[in-house]
């Protein structure tokens, strides 16, 4: 099997996660600057087999796009014309900043290493991603 990314978008970077080639647990990989996320993409895509992409899904809590959903269509649709074989998926993004700051005081993280917004957005990818993967498994 492949690995799942998934890419929690940003306007300044991008966290992302993968899962292990079996599609059981996820990882954080890396955060990116946005602006080079695409030039970082084409070289992991190169390295590792990906069997399908997930972008996170910005949504308001009364299930509006929310003013970021501007930036990431865009990024979706440019992902679906480089890379046609790769399927791309949105899942939906919302509470996953406030989930990774809860999983950072529960693994016991201090307080400075708390406000790394670089490690906030490579965890929300893994909770993106792994909340992704949960809900396949039913299918």
């Amino acid at each position: 099997m492949a690995r799942i990314l998934s890419i929690d978008y940003g306007k300044k970077r991008s966290g992302l996660a993968v899962s292990d080639p079996l599609q059981i647990i996820a990882n954080g990989l890396t955060t990116v600057e946005t602006p080079r996320l695409l030039d970082f993409l084409a070289d992991y895509l190169r390295e590792e087999e990906v069997e399908r992409i997930v972008v996170g899904l910005p949504k308001t809590m009364t299930n509006e796009p929310s003013e970021n959903m501007k930036r990431v269509e865009p990024f979706v649709n440019r992902l679906r014309k480089l890379y046609p074989h790769i399927p791309v998926e949105y899942y939906d993004e919302r509470f996953t900043s406030k989930m990774a700051h809860q999983a950072m005081i529960e693994g016991g993280l201090k307080k400075k290493r708390r406000q790394d917004k670089e490690l906030v957005d490579e965890i929300s990818a893994t909770i993106i991603l792994q909340g992704y993967m949960e809900s396949r498994k039913g299918l």
